[in-house]
């Protein structure tokens, strides 16, 4: 009968937000949120307006987190109380009412379940990418370009911000490499999914002989982080450089030397920045890019010390190729990690990557 299959249903969501509830511990979550709140309203904190914006974001995403658990558990209540009339009643056109809500309500729930996954102490953040063209040539560097736009088309679906911060240009085209940064919640939480190396397979529109390639890029993925009381760092552990900014002109073209590379010595870092008005604004994004690649390195030290620690076998390569774009002799894009796959390949160039993302951060 409809109104069984229903009441299965209605019960496997339901269990799923009690999970979701118990990941996301709603009594730390609730408190938590009350002292940002108070914070808020303690007139003092605008005196300082990086901290101000950093309060303001972290509650809006546990506000919006709290409301929306809330949400889902008032409505699925209220759809039991509801099912459990209509199929007392045996009321058909009820019960279709109570399948077309529970339809309604899969993908929200879906998502709810999603965002509970990311517990990480960045998650929140944004994120800082960077994107490099590997060997090839001029057939890496348009690969580079085509995977810079998905990235811009995602984040346009996702409603996230997004900031070029430094720019290397092809020698004939496409990109040798760029860095942007990606504003919005839980930004660093789901593109920490995209980090490693992506493979290209293609007919060249290089090639006159129309011979298909292999291309490859890899991306990095930072949480953006303006000041960690753990990292410390010594003007002696630094040099820094000015430089002219490269580009064939518009937004990339600067005639003074503006641009700012700083490297950190003792870990061999290079951070740079020449998109910013000023050599200052410089300075200060690629500091800020530095200190997001000094809490990366030290996750990545963590998680390897706990592999160690567990005794098992897998290593953990961060660059190592995660997913293949196939477009010819068949279309397929394929992650290498959880075998999650799509064949519609343009629908993933155009920003479509969101479910690859979803798959990873279920299973990883």
């Amino acid at each position: 009968m409809l109104s069984d299959d229903l009441k299965i249903k209605l019960k496997e969501m339901i269990a799923k937000l009690d999970g979701i509830e118990s990941a996301a511990d709603l009594p730390v979550l609730q408190a938590k949120y009350d002292e940002l709140r108070k914070e808020q309203e303690n007139p003092d904190l605008y005196s300082d307006l990086k901290r101000a914006e950093q309060i303001n974001r972290e509650a809006k995403n546990i506000g919006d987190k709290l409301d929306g658990i809330l949400k889902m558990k008032s409505d699925l209540a209220d759809l039991e109380a509801l099912l459990d009339i209509t199929a007392e009643e045996n009321d058909e056109k009820g019960l279709g009412e109570v399948a077309s809500e529970i339809e309604k309500l899969t993908e929200p729930l879906e998502k709810l379940h999603i965002q509970s996954l990311l517990k990480g102490e960045y998650d929140s953040c944004n994120a800082i990418l960077m994107l490099h063209a590997g060997a090839g040539g001029t057939e890496a560097q348009d690969w580079t370009s085509m995977l810079y736009r998905m990235y811009q088309m995602f984040c346009d679906k996702m409603g996230y911000g997004y900031e070029e911060l430094d720019f290397l240009p092809g020698d004939e085209a496409g990109i040798k490499t760029v860095t942007f940064k990606v504003t919005g919640d839980n930004a660093y939480g789901y593109l920490k999914a995209e980090k490693g190396v992506h493979r290209l397979v293609r007919i060249s529109p290089f090639d006159s002989n129309a011979r298909r390639h292999t291309s490859f890029a890899s991306l990095e993925v930072m949480p953006e982080i303006e000041n960690d009381t753990e990292i410390k760092i010594e003007d002696k552990d630094l040099r820094v450089d000015t430089y002219r900014s490269s580009g064939a002109g518009g937004q990339h073209i600067n005639k003074t030397d503006s641009a700012v590379r700083i490297t950190h010595l003792p870990t061999g870092i290079v951070t740079s920045c020449q998109t910013q008005r000023s050599q200052t604004q410089n300075k200060e994004y690629a500091m800020r890019m530095l200190i997001s690649k000094l809490v990366e390195l030290r996750i990545q030290e963590q998680l390897a010390k706990a592999q160690d620690i567990k005794g098992e076998l897998k290593k953990i390569e961060w660059g190592s190729q995660i997913r293949s774009y196939v477009f010819c002799p068949y279309t397929l894009v394929k992650d290498h990690r959880t075998g999650y796959e799509d064949s519609n390949v343009q629908a993933v160039m155009d920003g479509n990557i969101f479910e690859f993302i979803c798959d990873y951060l279920r299973k990883s």
